[in-house]
């Protein structure tokens, strides 16, 4: 499966890109962040993160489609 994955804050400086096309074999959001995980050390795990697809904020269980667009955002501080 393709999908293109973007990042934010953290999750960009470690991935060293805001965005990239991913390939691999993963059905879920959560498979695929595994799959990332394999590749980039990032500084906050699953339980840290909510996840987009397309979009819309879902469940890290919910699959994926060929071509999705999948987010991973971190925590949001500021003032």
């Amino acid at each position: 499966m393709n999908v293109r994955v973007r990042y934010f804050a953290q999750l960009r400086d470690a991935a060293g890109t805001g965005a990239e096309d991913v390939a691999g074999d993963f059905r879920t959001a959560a498979d695929l962040w595994t799959h990332l995980c394999a590749r980039h050390v990032f500084p906050l795990g699953a339980a840290d993160l909510r996840v987009s697809v397309n979009a819309k904020y879902v469940p890290f269980g919910t699959p994926l489609g060929e071509g999705d667009e999948v987010a991973f955002i971190p925590p949001v501080s500021g003032g």
